[in-house]
């Protein structure tokens, strides 16, 4: 867990933005020229292929590495929970607690205490005892405790049950209606953000293809099916398949006027694969706001 950085400045209504980023690991490229904006109050899934930079662009914007290019400005304070869940197995839950209070400087320790009674973790349990869900709860209570603006977590379900998935992502939404919290997740199984997540970011290969609200990017695509032979005049594919004489395609834009075209609104796990499939599309928003 760490605090992150702090920044008073940024744009009204935006808890975060990135403007230009690119991160060097030796002599390759981890991220190149990232720029996005996450609207305040929203919960982001940040999703792409293992290797794609997901646990590096959240490192940049936490403070917890130094881009080599780029800006990051956060809208208040940032709380970042690592994939490996840090906490000290030998302490008890209690005893984490009180570490969490003295190394921050906004602290509330009733609600900590209060949610992991809801939670029904007992506060003598020794870490190192707690079941995998229970690591991830404690994890993010601690993070939540300091009262951050922006809370920011590499894959929160790696390596849970599904029943353990469920719950913290129930207990985050909970956070959520709570509170004024904007939330960035990363994930690489989309089927846990479909009900929880309401912006999207797509990272592939350290650039970013997808940045934008969940409902538009989906009511703005298509999933065409048709013969081979149809006319694709006018269409804006984003990836496409053929299967015989058959094809189907993830594509932008309205339906086209081929009458053998069968389009319906895709799905998010459709919309995400489409992107990953063809890593040279892209559906980033006008950003002439960002960096201005």
């Amino acid at each position: 867990m760490n605090g992150g950085r702090s920044e008073a400045t940024g744009p009204r209504g935006v808890a975060l933005e990135a403007t230009g980023l690119a991160v060097r690991h030796r002599r390759t490229w981890a991220l190149r020229d990232c720029s996005l904006s996450v609207p305040a109050g929203r919960v982001a899934a940040l999703v792409g292929p293992n290797g794609a930079g997901k646990t590096t662009l959240m490192h940049a914007l936490v403070g917890l590495l130094r881009p080599a290019r780029g800006s990051v400005r956060v809208a208040g304070t940032a709380a970042f929970v690592a994939q490996d869940k840090p906490l000290y197995d030998g302490f008890t839950v209690a005893e984490m607690l009180t570490f969490g209070r003295r190394t921050n400087t906004r602290w509330d320790g009733a609600a900590a205490t209060g949610r992991l009674a809801e939670l029904g973790i007992p506060l003598e349990r020794k870490v190192g005892g707690l079941s995998g869900g229970q690591r991830a709860q404690v994890a993010i209570t601690l993070a939540l405790a300091g009262r951050p603006d922006l809370l920011v977590l590499d894959e929160p379900l790696a390596n849970l049950d599904p029943l353990a998935r469920h719950d913290v992502m129930r207990s985050i939404m909970a956070e959520m209606a709570g509170r004024e919290l904007t939330v960035l997740l990363s994930s690489h199984v989309v089927s846990d953000l479909v009900e929880t997540c309401d912006w999207l970011v797509v990272l592939n290969g350290g650039r970013l293809q997808v940045s934008g609200d969940i409902e538009e990017l989906l009511d703005g695509h298509l999933v065409l099916t048709g013969p081979d032979e149809a006319q694709a005049a006018g269409i804006r594919a984003v990836s496409v398949r053929r299967t015989g004489r058959q094809v189907s395609m993830l594509a932008r834009g309205p339906r086209p006027p081929d009458p053998r075209w069968q389009a319906r609104r895709p799905g998010l796990e459709e919309l995400v694969m489409g992107y990953l499939r063809s890593p040279e599309s892209a559906a980033l928003p006008n950003l002439t706001g960002v960096g201005a």
